[in-house]
């Protein structure tokens, strides 16, 4: 089988889903915000090094997520709640302690948590796997009051037994895994672990600052996939997660596209909006889990 954890099949061949009364196209609002650790090397960077020789401390790389932390973030927080929409984040834990006012503008919110590592720093290299997400997972535990669900990794990378360490961690759902636009039950030793939809194609992360198109362009993405979808969930449901970063979408230029973007989702006969925990308890009540053998 090409892909270990997923069984292959055509997605519109996959079992039959009612979509929820609100609608057939469940739109799950992503805003990963991270910490970058001003004394490490930065995960992404938006200025290269002079002589391509990679400084610590890295001001101007820091700057650019901070500026996220401190201008995006309230913005993207202000157009969601003003249209009275659900949201989550994908949450390094380590904000909670770097930026306490936005874990508590985020939950205050009623944005859903998701596990998100510790620092902005892939499972491959954040040293040991099991502690980071337990780590993490109890720190998201003890600010919130509610253990996450859901996991979303740094990178959306993975070692070889990471869906084996978030279920023995008590997960539900992963977003790693992007192959479809409905959700998957995947194999992992420890029992089943479900994949839900999440985006590579509409992801500020990848348009912006590794694609690096101009300020209109996911806009333009997100108006072709929902014309699409428009067409195909009538036979069968769409999940469309969109990956929101505060420092690429909540930048003055790009902004006016992500309050059009919310907009015309909204006017989109048949979307709804919906949290992970939701997508995920509307998929398995319909597609139980399968029994481990």
């Amino acid at each position: 089988m090409a892909n270990p954890r997923i069984p292959y099949r055509f997605s519109n061949e996959g079992p039959a889903l009612v979509p929820p009364p609100e609608g057939n196209i469940l739109v799950h609002l992503v805003v990963n915000v991270e910490h970058w650790q001003f004394d490490a090397p930065m995960p992404r960077t938006l200025i290269t090094p002079p002589h391509g020789k990679e400084t610590v401390p890295d001001v101007p790389n820091f700057s650019w997520a901070d500026y996220g932390m401190r201008c995006g973030l309230p913005r993207i927080l202000e157009a969601i709640q003003d249209r009275g929409l659900p949201a989550s984040t994908s949450i390094n834990a380590g904000v909670i302690d770097a930026y306490p006012r936005a874990a508590e503008a985020m939950h205050a919110a009623g944005w859903e948590f998701i596990g998100h590592g510790m620092h902005q720093k892939s499972l491959n290299h954040a040293g040991a796997e099991e502690e980071v997400v337990r780590t993490s997972l109890d720190m998201i535990e003890s600010f919130t009051g509610i253990r996450p669900r859901g996991w979303l990794g740094p990178g959306l990378r993975e070692g070889h037994n990471t869906p084996e360490t978030l279920k023995a961690a008590g997960v539900d759902y992963v977003f790693d895994w992007v192959v479809d636009d409905v959700p998957n039950w995947m194999t992992t030793a420890n029992g089943p672990l479900l994949s839900l939809p999440y985006n590579l194609e509409i992801n500020d992360s990848i348009i912006y600052a590794i694609e690096k198109h101009s300020s209109d362009e996911m806009l333009e993405r997100l108006k072709r996939t929902l014309a699409l979808f428009v067409r195909e969930a009538p036979k069968r449901p769409r999940v469309l997660a969109i990956g929101l970063h505060p420092h690429l979408i909540g930048v003055p230029h790009r902004f006016g596209s992500f309050e059009q973007m919310l907009d015309l989702l909204m006017q989109t006969p048949g979307v709804c909006f919906k949290q992970g925990h939701e997508i995920a308890d509307w998929f398995s009540a319909q597609v139980p889990p399968p029994v481990s053998a």
